[in-house]
This record gives C-alpha cells, structure tokens and sequence, in this order.
C-alpha cells in the first residue's frame, strides 16, 4: 500500500513540474506498480485480476467515440456554419456579442467535445476584434468558461463525467443517466452566465487581439535570431549606434559568436560578421527586421536568394495546444520546413523571458508561433490539430448534406441517450460509426481526430487507481477524512470534496483527479452510512468546473496565449466564480440528490 503511495506522490509531482508528458506519467505510474521485482507475486496477481479491467472500462472507448462524433460535426462543416452564423448575428456591441457567443459555445459543449468548439471560435473572434472596436481579450475568457459551463450539462458534455460515472458503476453504483445532471448544469450555466456579463466583466482586461496583424500596433513581443551577414552596415559598429536607431523598441537578448555568449556589456559590445544576436521585437516591427539590410534572420540561413526573392510574406501566427504533440521539443526538432514547407520566424511565451538559442527553445503549451510559408504551405499547417491558427482560415464551402447527417447523428445520439435502456458506451460507438458510414468523417480523420494521450493518460490512472483500492490505500484514505470530519454533517464532507476536487484540477489533469478520487469519495459515504451519489455529483462539478488558472482546463490554455492574458487574470476573474459555483453545489446537490441510501 505504501509502495503505491509513493507512485502516487510520483505522478503528482510529476504532473504539477511537467517533468513528462502526462499521459506517460500515467503509464509509467501503472508500469511501476506492476513490476514483480518491486511488488513481488502481488503484482503478478494486480497485472492478472485488475489491469485488464482499466483496458475494458467503458469510459475511455465513450471518449474516443465522442471525439470522432465531435469530428464528424467539424469536418462536415455543421460547428463552421454555426460561427458563420454567429458573425453575422453578433454585431459589434460588446455585450451582444457576449451574449451570443457564450449562449452558442455553452449549448454545443453540452452535446460535443468543448475543444473544437473554441478552436473554430478562436480565429473568429479574433478576426471580429480586429475589424471592431471589440477586445479580444474581453471575449476569449467568456467564450471558455462557457464551454466550460456547457459540458457541466450532461453526461457526455466533459470527459471527466464519463470517466467518473464508469468508475462509479465498476464499484456498484447505478449509472447516470444523459441528463441528470442538466438540472444543476443549467443553474451552473445561468449563473456563470449573470457572474461573467456583471461581475466578471468589469475584471477583464481590455487589451488588443494578440493575433499578429502587421497593419495595426502590437504590445507583445516575439523572440527570434539573426544573422549579420559579410558587409552589413552593423560591423564594426555597436548596437546602440545602429540596431536600436533602426529598430527603437528591439531588445537584444543575447549576442552569440562562433556558438558561445558574449559576456561584453550589450551597448559596448562591437558586431562582427556571422555574429548571431537574439532579439525580441514587436508583432508590427517584424517586416522592419526584415528589411534591415545585412540581417538574416536564422530561419532563412539555408535558402538560397533567389528564393528569399521569390518567397511571399504571408505571415500566420498559431498556438500550441495543451495536448501537441511538439511540447518540450526544440525549434531545431520540430522540422517546420521539411514537414510543411514553412520557416518558423518567431516565438512568444506569455510567461516571460528566453534565454538560450533561438533553435535550441523548447516548446511549452500555449506558447505562440510566427510563421512565414506559400499559401499552400499555411494551408496545411492550419489543419493540423496539434497547431490552433489564430488567422481565420480561408472561407470553405459547407457541404450542406453532409452538415444535416452530421447533425442528424449527434440528434439521434442524444434522443437514444435519452430514451433507449443501451449503455452509453454502445450508442456513442454506433454513432461514430454512423459518423464513418455517411462519409461525414473519413478513417484517417477519425483516428486523428481521437486525443490518444487523453485515452492512455485515463487507462494509465485507471490502473493506479485499481492498485489503490486493492491494497486498501484508497480505504486509508478515506479514514483518514472521516478522522477529520467524522462528526460533521454529511453537507461539511460534500463541500470539502467539491473544493478538494476543484483545486486539485486547477493544478494537475482533472482526469487524473476524477479517478483517483472516485473510490476514496464512494469509501468516505459508505463510512458516513449515506448515498455516494450527492459526493459523486460533487466531484463531476468540482473536477469540470474549473476557472482560477490557464492549465487547470485545455480551453482555457488556448485562450490563455491568443488573449494575451495574464496568469493572474485568470485567478481574479475565476476564483470568485469557483467559489460562488462552490457555495450553489453545497446548497443544491443535497436537494437534487439527497443522502438517504435508497431502498
């Protein structure tokens, strides 16, 4: 039980230090505590009895079928021409817009993947911002906590719901139904919806879209390196007495000669050839560095002149998704020109500074990247998932047949969910199959379209879990709680599971969290003789509804870089949402699900 204790304490910190990928930390977790050397003829028995069951839970299958089903409404077009739609309902009245865009973004991340819904919604908005007086920054924070509120809705409105209703059914629980959770889902929503419009709004800040827009002043600033080449006018001159005259708001980093640092003082250094400076600039002086004569950027080093002649300066600028997977690799690593035939011309991270080479910067999520590329090039490396473009991609026709089955499916899938005695798991895997049979979706599509680190990550925590519960650490656990809370009111206990889940969100994987704490919060109701159900409730609420940071939920690390937000504009606009939404649970579950043992 301790040795399990200890590979908990393991993942956990490797979750909040990012020390790898969270779905191998998961997988590496359950890897230890099926070793035979470590766990002796135990976990020979755990591997035999209880490994094969976090495989066949029916949890990560329902999630895979839900991201091929939100698939099928993206490739098909039916999420674009629903933002089509909204631009031209929307207006330019910042409140009107509000309005609609939260309403739009909370009823499909009920229904579907909350995911895709900000990013189809992210270059639009963006795109709004630019041709208005609106602020992208007073739209993009609502747009995901609407999302966020929308998956609170049902079932299969957020991963978290799934994972913990299998878990729940696997220890003897009745199964929730699609929408018995809508009844506090929509005083969720509601109330997010007044806190956000009121509230909420008047703590945003109003700053302008940090989408790169070379037409109009930008305040944040992208690293990138270049190269003085034979003959330049910098040679044998100071940066102060060139640079900065040519570029007023440059910062020069770092000056770096034949691979290492220089160490003389930036305004007394002189410039020599081949000298490679680091430099951070703004979005609009981009096109200036450029155009300095005798400067390459590194990027250009190996292309020929007649191609720096011939290339088109169509500039793209894209965010790194929470689950991509280019994090933690090198620009050198990534390959951009061999894989898309475009050059990574700079880099921005909202949390501060760089320093080391430019090729050498390892990618985190949320990070933004400037690229340069043909048409074609842009193209494709705005289809890919990993890479959420924050130009709004060239205008497709929607296939309106395909549109109405894709829509059609996901209508009958909630009618079936609704209505039908099937389990979920069975419908959801019909419906995406429905997805393949119409063409809405091809194969290749559906693979892609499924998180696999996601699925791994929850299978990885599933069995961790299962080796908790069976070595009875979830149970001392448990004991644990009842030694603090034991002569409270089961109202105390549910309020302290609700915040426990919800800050243990704000820092590491909410999946994470919702298995392994599902067992712990069923032992704890069975201590305090009432139903697991309220507790339950309370987890699903506290694991999804998370506000405070920009890493506790994926959508809101998106908009955490396209915004240009700060970390602390996420606590001051969401810490007082979470506790609100914390003090409603507390007050509300117990009438919707009272703690008397049914039967």
């Amino acid at each position: 039980m301790f040795l399990v204790f200890g590979v908990l304490v393991f993942a956990m910190l490797a979750f909040f230090r990012e020390w790898l990928p969270p779905d191998m930390v998961a997988m590496f977790s359950l890897g230890i505590v099926l070793l035979p050397g470590l766990f002796g003829e135990e976990a020979a028995v755990l591997g035999k009895e209880h490994l094969l069951g976090a495989f066949s839970n029916a949890a990560p299958l329902t999630i895979a079928c839900m991201f091929v089903l939100s698939a099928g409404l993206e490739k098909s077009g039916c999420i674009r021409a629903l933002g089509t739609g909204f631009r031209r309902v929307a207006g330019v009245k910042e409140l009107r817009v509000l309005v609609i865009l939260m309403v739009t973004g909370a009823v499909l991340s009920a229904f579907v993947n909350n995911t895709p819904v900000v990013v189809v919604f992210l270059p639009i908005v963006i795109s709004l911002a630019r041709s208005s007086e609106l602020k992208a920054s007073r739209l993009l924070i609502p747009l995901s906590f609407a999302c966020i509120l929308g998956g609170t809705c049902t079932l299969t409105g957020t991963s978290t719901n799934l994972i913990i209703d299998g878990k729940a059914q696997e220890l003897g629980l009745e199964p929730f139904s699609m929408f018995e959770l809508t009844k506090l889902g929509i005083i969720y929503a509601a109330i997010g919806f007044v806190y956000m419009l009121t509230v909420g709004r008047k703590l945003l800040p109003a700053r302008d879209s940090q989408s790169i827009d070379l037409t109009r002043t930008e305040e944040r600033e992208f690293l990138t390196q270049v190269i003085v080449q034979p003959g330049s006018s910098l040679v044998g001159s100071t940066l102060p007495e060139t640079l900065f005259k040519e570029i007023k708001e440059a910062r020069v980093l770092e000056v770096r000669r034949r691979g290492n640092p220089l160490e003389t003082p930036l305004d007394e250094l002189v410039i020599e050839e081949r000298d490679r400076i680091l430099i951070s600039v703004h979005g609009e002086e981009f096109q200036e560095l450029k155009d300095t004569d005798g400067l390459l950027l590194t990027s250009y080093q190996n292309l020929k002149l007649e191609t720096l002649e011939r290339r088109p300066a169509l500039l793209m600028e894209g965010i790194i998704g929470p689950q991509s997977r280019m994090i933690g690799k090198s620009l050198r690593e990534l390959k951009f020109r061999q894989r898309f035939g475009v050059l990574i011309l700079g880099i921005h991270r909202q949390s501060g500074e760089f320093r080391k080479n430019f090729e050498d910067v390892r990618i985190h999520a949320g990070d933004s990247l400037l690229i340069e590329g043909p048409r074609q090039a842009i193209a494709r490396v705005q289809g890919e998932k990993d890479f959420v473009s924050l130009s709004e991609p060239p205008e497709q026709p929607i296939r309106r047949r395909k549109v109405l089955l894709a829509a059609g499916i996901t209508f009958g899938f909630i009618i079936a969910a609704t209505t039908s005695s099937q389990p979920i798991v069975i419908l959801a895997l019909l419906a995406a199959l429905a997805m393949l049979a119409t063409r809405c979706l091809d194969p290749a599509d559906a693979y892609n379209a499924v998180s696999w680190n996601i699925i791994f990550l929850i299978i990885g925590m599933l069995g961790v879990g299962k080796a908790m519960e069976v070595t009875g650490g979830a149970q001392l656990m448990a004991d644990g709680v009842m030694a603090v809370f034991g002569d409270s009111s089961p109202v105390v206990v549910l309020a302290a599971v609700y915040l426990l889940s919800s800050i243990l969100t704000e820092l590491i994987s909410n999946n994470a969290v919702a298995v392994l704490l599902t067992p712990i919060v069923i032992s704890i109701a069975v201590a305090l003789g009432v139903d697991a159900r309220p507790f339950i409730v309370a987890m699903m609420f506290g694991c999804s509804a998370s506000f405070a940071t920009p890493i506790g939920y994926q959508t809101n690390t998106y908009v955490y870089g396209a915004g240009g937000y700060k970390f602390s504009d996420f606590l001051r606009v969401g810490v007082p949402l979470n506790l609100i939404l914390w003090l409603v649970a507390t007050w509300l579950i117990p009438k919707f699900w009272p703690f008397i043992v049914p039967g």
